[in-house]
């Protein structure tokens, strides 16, 4: 296994520390980019490259990726940062991952980049929403090439948002203009009516909780990429869905995963069979770090099975990424 340099574009944010930390545990090299030169110093390691960038200056972050192996985008809202850093990767000739949540940012990397990224690696919502989602759902298909549905139930037990959540929620709602989305029949639509509301029922010990349907996440994006499943639906908990928009709801701590822990429930179906996957774990932010630069090193170590514009499970093995994992996320199923 060779020795990496890897570029974090917004490697002061609240996930990016968690991913430059992780990817310094695996002994990679990093290069600390972001548009704030003052916040990069501002890091706790005083061994860190610091590169200043910003996406209005396509030169600086040429400057920034140069001698860089691959490069993370960590740096939302990703409806801004996510085609100026994919366009600055593809020139350096690397690959690229980013975490993004975003719906909007997601469909617009597969659409915008689908044909022009053929034979380089871009692999969007690499995180906790959209990538674990969709490694569960591959894992789950197993020998299946089609299912009826997918179902993926979220179960935080509490969700205190990111200012770079909140901002991004911002961004999707204005683009929307405030509808919300959801993937059936094999399309994405947009509806103005309110969310479904009901109860899911998750394994010990969370147990059964009031959750909202259609609380479409990424994962409606990156499964239907490249799974024929024409029903995806995502759920989240209710008390979850109302902290994070709810103004007073603090930010999560700044040092340090949070208390926070989740569950997330993958049900596929198809005729009459059904498979089941669970993960748990803790704190949705810091768990991205692993699932990002896992999936980051295995794209330099040349485990993958795609190129172009993929998802999680289209790119990878998905059932040996999150035996990976473990112990921070724990799969059964």
């Amino acid at each position: 296994m060779g020795t990496y340099d890897v570029a974090v574009f917004g490697a002061y944010g609240h996930t990016g520390r968690f991913v430059v930390e992780e990817l310094r545990a695996r002994g990679l090299g990093v290069l600390a980019v972001g548009r704030d030169e003052a916040k990069l110093r501002a890091l706790p390691w005083a061994d860190l490259e610091i590169r200043q960038a910003s996406v209005d200056d396509p030169a600086s972050l040429d400057r920034a990726f140069a001698g860089a192996d691959a490069v993370i985008n960590a740096a939302g809202p990703f409806a801004g940062t996510a085609a100026p850093v994919i366009e600055a990767a593809l020139r350096a000739g690397v690959p690229y991952l980013d975490v993004a949540a975003e719906l909007e940012a997601n469909m617009d990397t597969f659409a915008r980049f689908g044909d022009r990224a053929a034979s380089a690696t871009v692999i969007p919502a690499m995180a906790f929403f959209g990538g674990l989602g969709d490694l569960m759902v591959t894992a789950a298909m197993g020998d299946w090439t089609s299912a009826d549905e997918a179902h993926i139930a979220y179960g935080l037990s509490s969700w205190h948002p990111t200012e770079g959540t909140r901002a991004a929620g911002k961004v999707s709602r204005e683009r929307r203009s405030g509808k919300r989305i959801r993937f059936s029949g094999g399309r994405i639509e947009h509806r103005d009516d309110a969310l479904p509301e009901s109860d899911w029922d998750f394994p010990a010990p969370l147990g059964t909780r009031a959750v909202l349907g259609e609380f479409s996440m990424a994962d409606v994006v990156t499964v239907p990429s490249h799974l024929d499943i024409p029903e995806v639906v995502t759920y989240m908990t209710t008390n979850a869905a109302r902290e994070v928009v709810t103004p007073e709801t603090p930010a999560p701590p700044a040092d340090g995963p949070s208390a926070q822990t989740f569950v997330v429930d993958v049900v596929v179906r198809s005729g009459g069979e059904e498979r089941r996957i669970v993960a748990q774990g803790q704190d949705i932010y810091a768990i991205t770090a692993p699932l990002v630069v896992e999936a980051v090193q295995r794209v330099l170590d040349g485990r993958t099975k795609a190129t172009g514009v993929v998802s999680a499970g289209e790119v990878f093995d998905a059932a040996d990424f999150l035996a990976a994992l473990a112990p921070r996320v724990t799969v059964t199923g």
